[in-house]
């Protein structure tokens, strides 16, 4: 077990993120740590956000660190019942996978605080953990990875996951991204015993993260996914 992100993990807190007052502080931590890579242009707003963020089947989830926001990512739910997401729309090859009835969650917008992410690297895991408790909560088949290519060899590592389609340009950014791609329930075991920290916790309340029930977006789990919550 890694140290280092446990002792992280047990000063920080999961919120999922549905009031707007709350959603606007992900917007301006999105837009800060974008723009500390001049990744997208100036914006009089302050903020970052597009139209996926208000979709049915997107889940918004914070990290706090010390009860100070810190970090965030963006989590969309694909199937048949709601085939909408950002990476869907610059990768429809995805559609096959869809019309042979698998489910996939898309991971975007993860974020961390500027003025904190060089001094604690471990807040990067406790963000990965979040789609990887989705990806066991919902008992998703596919779970996708777009990002830089300077990132892939994490992904690889970590988690596990494969190239599967070339850079494209991605809305709203400056630099292309690479689609990965992890069947998560073949690789679960192996990240989890490479990377505890990734799994559920329980004895570290903090840890879970209270998804919400997606009825009637989202097939129901088939399995449950209570270990996850």
């Amino acid at each position: 077990m890694n140290l280092q992100a446990i002792k992280t993990l047990e000063r920080a807190r999961y919120r999922v993120v549905t009031e707007k007052v709350y959603l606007d502080q992900v917007y301006r931590l999105r837009y800060r740590s974008y723009r500390s890579e001049n990744t997208i242009p100036h914006d009089d707003s302050g903020m970052m956000t597009d139209r996926f963020d208000e979709t049915a089947n997107c889940i918004h989830v914070a990290v706090d660190f010390d009860d100070k926001l810190v970090a965030s990512v963006r989590l969309h739910l694909i199937s048949k019942l709601s085939p909408i997401s950002p990476t869907l729309e610059v990768f429809p090859e995805l559609l096959d996978e869809l019309a042979s009835g698998k489910t996939i969650l898309d991971p975007t917008r993860f974020v961390i605080d500027p003025a904190v992410r060089k001094d604690n690297i471990q807040l990067h895991f406790l963000v990965l953990r979040i789609p990887f408790l989705a990806t066991i909560f919902y008992d998703v088949d596919i779970a996708l990875a777009p990002v830089r290519s300077e990132h892939v060899p994490f992904y690889r590592r970590y988690l596990g996951y494969g190239a599967m389609l070339e850079p494209r340009t991605y809305p709203g950014l400056s630099k292309p991204i690479q689609l990965l791609t992890a069947r998560v329930r073949e690789q679960r075991a192996a990240v989890l015993a490479r990377t505890p920290v990734f799994g559920p916790i329980g004895w570290i309340p903090n840890s879970s993260i209270a998804f919400p029930d997606l009825s009637g977006v989202f097939p129901a789990c088939r399995k449950g996914g209570t270990d996850a919550a």
